[in-house]
């Protein structure tokens, strides 16, 4: 996505002060995917700027544009290719004179990136952030004795993992010689792309989990957790900027600090940043089934500020599919699973995903996975169709199904998914919420839009706001109470009261 309504800053509101230059160059980026891909833009923003960079959203007025691309399923990689070729168009007709492809796409296709696409300059994979300047063709700039930043010459945490000899590149199949080990640091400086008022935090990068439809521990390299006190401090210190919502980001929150030794840990984070006064939402994503604790489910229900939101990324509901999906379980586990975080954490707003056509997939196991999404009844999902990636477990599998079949599956499931929360939004009429103000609708500039702790960023559905009491000023980014008046399949619409 284009990075809107840019500020520089670091996340404590200061001026980024940079050497002045006559003419400094003009970097204009574009980041694609996920919310963990956003925070390697960001990080790569704030490095640029530090060393003297002027930022832009326009790629028109660009000297140099960097494209951070996703890899995750063959869309995206479409996505990303289709990106770099329109921005390859402001070499040849436009004013930039270098073009730089990041992220996800290069650790796949570096090679093919090179030769197939020459106006591509450089590429910069996802352990090599710290490469931005080199890449980019920008000289770091010396740090001030004064400078609340440290200069990042190499990867701390990421180093300190693979010394612990957990991460030994020969041990893990022996296919992957050189897996991505970086991860930023609470000293690395950061530009919000976010909104003023939330942002997130990546507290682990890479996987260890052997789920054979995905590449992201080729793409990520394998799990490794930041530390907990480098967490705490980015958080105190986009707190003191202004930000009140926080959303913890990882491939697998839940296994955040295993590779340290230690249990609970992400329980322990939780119940730490609930203690920083200026946060009011605290949230996290990406939860492992069976990785959620009793500690954990008993954390969020006890503190107001963690939101009882449980993204828990299923993939499928038929034990025989998600066999062969690496990932075990079942209907009937996940739904005991269900069964006690609806009882742990009162009024629990509860969202997944679903992987559909997956190789092999028969009539059966897709109704065993409506039978289940009728039982469950979320709040909130979503169903993807299967995508064949080369270098995948899954690729090698027979018994493929059509693109034709997959779709027809995919809008099956989420038609009884409309249905289900349809009924669930109708059942918010008339009850009160806290709501986060986000400024004025995309839809009509006639409403506002806003979001309520069931409401993760940039991924549920929208609350419309049309009414405002007289007398009272709205303003993004500040909380107001509001009463549900309507709902739709997905939507809500609310008063301020």
């Amino acid at each position: 996505m284009p990075l809107k309504d840019l500020t520089i800053s670091d996340p404590a509101g200061k001026s980024l002060e940079t050497p002045q230059t006559k003419q400094p160059q003009k970097v204009g980026f574009i980041s694609l995917g996920c919310p963990k891909n956003l925070v390697d833009s960001e990080v790569m923003m704030g490095l640029l700027a530090r060393a003297g960079a002027e930022l832009t959203t326009r790629a028109e007025d660009a000297d140099v544009i960097v494209v951070n691309t996703c890899s995750f399923i063959e869309s995206a990689q479409q996505e990303s290719v289709n990106t770099i070729l329109e921005m390859a168009g402001h070499k040849s007709g436009g004013r930039a004179k270098k073009l730089v492809v990041a992220g996800c796409l290069v650790e796949r296709f570096r090679d093919d990136i090179r030769k197939n696409i020459p106006e591509v300059d450089a590429v910069v994979g996802t352990g090599e952030l710290e490469n931005i300047l080199a890449a980019t063709g920008i000289a770091p700039a010396p740090v001030r004795s004064d400078s609340p930043f440290v200069v990042l010459q190499s990867r701390p945490e990421g180093d300190a993992r693979a010394a612990q000899g957990r991460f030994s590149r020969e041990s893990w199949d022996g296919a992957i010689v050189d897996l991505p080990n970086y991860l930023y640091d609470d000293a690395t400086p950061r530009i919000l792309a976010t909104p003023r008022h939330m942002a997130y935090i990546k507290i682990a990068e890479g996987c260890d989990h052997p789920c054979t439809f995905c590449i992201i521990p080729q793409l990520r390299g394998q799990f490794r957790s930041r530390r907990f006190e480098s967490v705490v401090a980015e958080a105190e210190r986009l707190a003191r900027g202004g930000v009140r919502e926080i959303t913890l980001i990882g491939q697998d929150t839940t296994c955040y600090g295993e590779d340290f030794g230690l249990k609970d840990c992400l329980a322990q984070l939780l119940e730490k940043l609930a203690g920083i006064e200026d946060l009011r939402w605290i949230r996290f994503l990406y939860a492992y089934p069976n990785k959620i604790t009793g500690r954990l489910m008993e954390t969020i229900a006890t503190h107001e500020k963690i939101c009882s939101y449980m993204d828990v990324p299923l993939q499928h509901a038929s034990a025989s599919a998600l066999k062969r999906m690496k990932r075990g379980g079942g209907a009937e586990v996940f739904l005991r699973s269900i069964a006690k975080m609806r009882r742990t954490i009162p009024d629990v707003t509860l969202r997944t995903s679903f992987i559909v056509g997956f190789p092999g997939e028969t009539d059966k196991e897709f109704e065993e996975l409506c039978d289940f999404v009728r039982a469950a009844q979320f709040d909130w999902m979503g169903a993807f169709g299967y995508s064949d990636q080369d270098g995948a477990a899954a690729y090698g599998l027979d018994k493929k199904i059509s693109p034709r079949e997959i779709e027809r599956r995919r809008k099956h499931l989420m038609s009884i998914q409309r249905q289900i929360s349809k009924k669930k939004k109708k059942a918010l009429v008339g009850r009160e919420f806290d709501l986060l103000l986000e400024g004025t609708s995309d839809e009509s500039d006639l409403l506002l839009e806003g979001r309520t702790a069931m409401h993760a960023p940039e991924i549920d559905g929208k609350v419309f706001v049309n009414e405002f009491p007289d007398g009272v000023s709205a303003e993004s980014g500040q909380f107001y109470r509001c009463q549900i008046t309507e709902a739709h399949d997905y939507d809500l619409v609310a008063r301020i009261l």
